[in-house]
Parts: structure tokens; sequence; C-alpha cells
């Protein structure tokens, strides 16, 4: 399987991490403003599925080093394929509250507050499990991050209908889906070798296992979590399977592609956690605010028009964010 070998490979594994967790997003506004979210996310499901195939069958099989994916899966043990699966139902629980949550709250409130919880609970989490890197940079740019996702959020709420902030039912699924958000990494990092992904120790998986059995872990828990969301949704009517199978093949295969860009991201980052540290990996990703705040100002020209001071906030948000990056790669070399 391919393993990287240096620090800085890692980070810039980390970066792309970012440039896709930022960007999935995106292919929704593709695939068009009557295609419910819950129809999406089938689509973008199945690609995080498919994608991670593709990977275990190319990456995770070639090359000489580690064990080959049928080898490892063959090997890993209950407790740790039974880990990387509940990551995946956890995180598919958090992502389905966040997106209910920026449907009531509004983008202003929920973002910020579900994404900075992750951050910073999933650093500490991370970071203890399994310390690498020096603490004091590493904290210190996870809290610049947060400055910039805050001051997203302020910009946000500038450009937002004011009567959707606020909701108080909307503040609590951000604030649950921050707390399960900063579980799901650990769950399926615990279930890697993250020493030695050469000779990866008995019963234990290579990141491309791990990152295998998490997407099916999404997937499955899909069937339960989005079903009862397209049955009760948090926002709107009720939407049916007969809806999702009369969409049109373009539109489905946008939501794939969301997927595997996500699926690709992830990925990733798990590759590249043993030499850079879960909680670097974690904290580098967890920018992706930023970047999806790139595509709203300069793709979507989503602030567009917004009041006076907005593109202050906007400038204020991309300075904290580079400071905050630059500290936690400078705290993986230290």
């Amino acid at each position: 399987m391919f393993i990287v070998s240096s620090y800085t490979l890692a980070v810039l594994f980390c970066f792309v991490t970012m440039i896709c967790w930022g960007s999935w997003g995106s292919t929704q506004k593709l695939a068009g403003k009557s295609w419910r979210y819950e129809l999406y996310y089938w689509d973008y499901t199945i690609g995080i599925l498919l994608f991670a195939l593709l990977l275990v069958f190319s990456l995770g099989s070639f090359g000489s080093q580690g064990r080959s994916f049928l080898e490892d899966i063959r090997q890993v043990s209950t407790e740790n394929m039974v880990s990387a699966f509940v990551g995946g139902v956890i995180f598919n629980a958090s992502n389905i509250l966040l997106s209910a949550s920026v449907s009531m709250a509004g983008m202003a409130v929920a973002f910020p507050l579900g994404v900075g919880l992750a951050l910073v609970l999933g650093v500490f989490i991370n970071y203890f499990s399994a310390p690498k890197g020096d603490p004091l940079w590493l904290f210190a740019g996870v809290l610049l991050v947060v400055v910039a996702i805050v001051c997203n959020g302020m910009a946000a709420g500038k450009k937002q209908n004011s009567g959707t902030i606020g909701s108080r039912k909307g503040i609590v699924l951000a604030t649950i889906a921050g707390v399960l958000m900063s579980f799901f990494y650990r769950f399926v990092a615990s279930a890697m070798d993250l020493n030695n992904f050469i000779f990866p120790t008995p019963g234990m998986a290579t990141p491309y296992t791990a990152f295998f059995i998490f997407a099916v872990g999404i997937f499955f828990s899909n069937f339960i979590f989005n079903t009862l969301v397209m049955k009760h949704p948090f926002v709107g009517v009720s939407v049916t399977y007969k809806e999702y199978f009369a969409g049109k093949i373009e539109t489905h295969l946008v939501g794939i592609l969301g997927g595997c860009i996500w699926g690709l991201g992830t990925a990733l980052s798990y590759i590249a956690a043993e030499k850079a540290g879960t909680a670097i990996s974690y904290a580098l990703g967890q920018g992706a605010p930023m970047i999806a705040a790139l595509w709203g100002v300069f793709i979507w020209k989503e602030f567009a028009g917004s009041p006076r001071g907005t593109n202050r906030l906007l400038a204020i948000m991309f300075v904290f964010f580079i400071l905050g990056l630059s500290l936690i790669i400078f705290s993986g070399g230290n």
C-alpha cells in the first residue's frame, strides 16, 4: 500500500483534506435548488462508499510496504472493526444534525458553533489520545482558526435574513452536532496502528481498511438517519424514495461527486496521520469552513451586496485563518 514517508507530504495531504472538506458542499449547489438536501445526501453517501472501494483496491493494495487491503481486512479484530464502523455512524449523525441546524438557526449561528466545538473538542480528544507535536503552538493555532470561524459566522450574519437567526432548537442541534463530530475521527484512528503503517500491529487496521469500514458505517447508518429525516424533516415537507429515483442521472452524479471529494479528503487525512499526528491532521482538515467561504466569496458571489463591514470581517477571517494554519503546521515540526 502507499505510505506517506515525510512530514512535509503529510501536511500537503492535510491541505488537500481541508480543500476537499470545504469544497464538497458546493456540489449541492450544482445539483439544483429543487433537489432537496435529503435526496442529495443519499448520492453523497454512495459516493463516499464507491470512492472507498476504489481506494482500497488501488493505493490500498499496490506496493510492497504494509498490508494489502484483502490481507488486512481478514485479520482486523472485531473490536477495531466496530470502532471504525461506529466512527462512520457518529459522523453521519453529526453531519445530518449540523445541516439541519443550519437550516433552522442559520449559517451565522449554527456553523461557527457546530464546527468550532468540533474543532476544539476534536483536537483535545485526538491530541491527548495520541500526543504528537508541540501542544502550545497547536492549541494557539486552533484558537486562531476558531476566531476565523467566528468571523465567518459574523460575516454570514450580516448577509443573512435576521428572521432565521437564533432558533433555540437549531442552536441545540448545532451543539449536539459539534460534540458528536469531535469524536468520529478518534474512533477511526483508534482502529489503526498510528506508530507503524509499514508493519502494523496484528489485529489493527491500515488507514485504507479503517477508512473503508468507516465508509460502510456511514452508508448503512444512512438507512436509519436519512430515512427518518426524509419522513420527518426538520424544515419543509417530507420527501419520498420515489422522488429520489425520479431524479435525473446528472443530478445523482453530482451528489456522488460530492461524496468522492469528501472521501478523498478524509482518506488522505488518515493516511497522513502517522507522520502528522491525528490532532494536526484533524485540525488542518477542520479549517474547511474557510475554504467554503472562499467558494462563497469568489465563485458563488454569496457576499455580493452585503452590508458595510462584511468585507472587513472576511479579510480578518482570512488573516486569522492563515496565521492559525501556520502555527498548527509549525507545531508538528517541533
